[in-house]
């Protein structure tokens, strides 16, 4: 741990200042529809925006974990040419985007790289790169990256996005909660992984940060009731959590994946200011000793530009 890290922001911050840098961007217009059933690879909460980008039509997902038993068990498709394309999502261009654009050449599909780093390794490689516009924040945040993708497909105005956050009201006893737990409109549920990704990067096993969309809370998510768990819903709330530590935002009726992103990251950043440093005490060491970018033997900065 040194000064540096404990200066990061916190993720509500780096939330603020993407929707601060989109309000005057011109975003790619990103045409899902163009692609003819695509399989879409993506590692980390790249996969996840891909199954939100490309969610409304037909698709193979597949991520670092499963893309070569997914592209052995669909071979047929593969073979068949009625899978011809795909499109390969990663930030930074480098990591596992790399060997995975290798895989998919060896089935002669035509790749789309979706990416912020237009000089990286995976750029050269696609056959097309569309290229997003992102600002430096910390490795791992991913905040600008994936939400310029989202705004670029969904359309929404991110100062709309960036006036409505701000109107939020958290309960006066915020910081006293040990648990938070996010019960998300089904037609949102995409979200719910993504928001477990940044309870893994920001608390570990800290602190309790859990998703569900309203059908999977249905489902014996809240067998036992804890006061000190605050349940946040975007509508009402009738059945979860202990009803004094309950929060419900309504939310304006064009709300779409882009709001309900930046609200969500910004209410996990506003528990991070009131945490301790889970984050900020770790980040440094983890650049240092975690684990490489395939094929590299740098470290990761703790910004990433």
């Amino acid at each position: 741990m040194n000064n540096n890290s404990q200066k990061l922001p916190n993720l509500n911050e780096s939330l603020l200042q993407a929707l601060e840098f989109f309000r005057s961007k011109k975003l790619n217009k990103l045409n899902t529809s163009s692609f003819n059933f695509p399989i879409v690879v993506g590692s980390g909460n790249a996969i996840n925006t891909g199954k939100l980008l490309f969610g409304k039509q037909a698709a193979l997902f597949a991520s670092e974990s499963n893309l070569k038993e997914m592209l052995k068990n669909y071979k047929k498709l593969f073979n068949k040419k009625i899978i011809k394309e795909a499109v390969v999502i990663s930030a930074s261009g480098e990591k596992d985007s790399v060997w995975e654009i290798k895989e998919l050449k060896k089935l002669n599909l035509k790749i789309t790289l979706l990416t912020c780093s237009p000089n990286s390794t995976a750029a050269k490689f696609a056959d097309k790169n569309i290229i997003y516009s992102k600002i430096p924040e910390p490795y791992t945040y991913n905040v600008s990256t994936y939400l310029g993708m989202i705004l670029s497909s969904t359309e929404e105005k991110a100062q709309d996005i960036e006036k409505y956050i701000k109107k939020i009201k958290l309960p006066n006893n915020f910081s006293s909660y040990k648990a938070f737990t996010f019960i998300l409109p089904d037609k949102y549920a995409k979200l719910a992984p993504m928001l477990e990704i940044k309870r893994d990067e920001l608390f570990g096993s800290r602190l309790s940060l859990r998703a569900f969309s309203e059908g999977q809370a249905r489902h014996a998510k809240f067998v036992i009731p804890w006061e000190k768990e605050l349940v946040i819903s975007f509508g009402k709330n009738k059945y979860f959590g202990v009803k004094n530590s309950r929060l419900e935002i309504n939310l304006p009726k064009n709300a779409n994946f882009g709001l309900l992103f930046s609200l969500t990251y910004y209410i996990i950043g506003l528990i991070q200011e009131v945490k301790p440093n889970y984050f900020k005490n770790n980040i440094e060491e983890y650049c240092k000793v975690g684990p490489k970018a395939y094929g590299k033997k740098t470290e990761f900065k703790m910004i990433v530009e």
